[in-house]
């Protein structure tokens, strides 16, 4: 699995080649984990400097069909969306306006510099929060580390959910937004309202960088 990630990422986590090969022996042994395993890491296809703006979930969606490896991106022409994404999109249009969905699909916020990173990124298919367990908790910590390292408080942190939150302690030098999970269950506690993508390209504005085109 390490070799899945850019170079530039194997560069930084040389350290986690022991955890992820660990991870990958759990994930042997269980033939109903999702996404499938050349997808897990995609988070890292691009080098940590692409990226200006982090978005932290909790694991992927539990099933074969949505789980892409990105958090909250399903495939493109999903229909229907999940609940959670449609939350999202929701507060979008809210923030932004009517017209920043289109295609409802946000694997180009990845392209135009947007970590889309879960705290774990395998689960069972069926059964959320599977693999909470199995260490992916300890590579993405050290991931997102190395991401803060490589961008001395440049770097935009938005957390949603509470295990995304835990991270709020380790981004002392990024700027920080965070709020509950867009999940129909937490969504209405203070995620919806919480205007994220404007809060998130005023800060970037103020960094001097470039706003994210949140359009999908």
């Amino acid at each position: 699995m390490f070799e899945q990630m850019h170079p530039r990422w194997q560069e930084l986590l040389v350290d986690q080649r022991k955890q992820l090969a660990a991870i990958s022996g759990v994930l042997e042994k269980d033939s109903a984990s999702v996404p499938e395993r050349n997808l897990m890491l995609r988070a890292f296809n691009y080098p940590p400097e692409h990226y200006r703006v982090l978005i932290v979930g909790q694991d992927p969606y539990p099933t074969a069909q949505h789980a892409t490896g990105l958090a909250f991106c399903v495939p493109k022409d999903t229909r229907p969306l999940p609940p959670t994404l449609r939350n999202i999109f929701k507060e979008l249009r809210d923030d932004l306006g009517e017209d920043q969905v289109i295609n409802a699909d946000i694997s180009v916020w990845a392209d135009r510099g947007v970590m889309l990173l879960n705290r774990n990124l395998s689960t069972r298919s069926g059964e959320t929060g599977a693999h909470v367990d199995i260490g992916w908790e300890d590579f993405t910590g050290a991931a997102i580390a190395a991401l803060q390292r490589v961008h001395g408080g440049n770097l935009v942190a938005i957390l949603w959910g509470q295990r995304a939150r835990t991270l709020i302690p380790e981004l002392t030098e990024s700027k920080v937004l965070h709020s509950p999970h867009p999940s129909p269950l937490s969504s209405y506690r203070g995620f919806f309202g919480s205007k994220p993508f404007s809060a998130c390209n005023n800060h970037l504005r103020d960094l001097g960088l470039e706003p994210i085109d949140w359009s999908c």
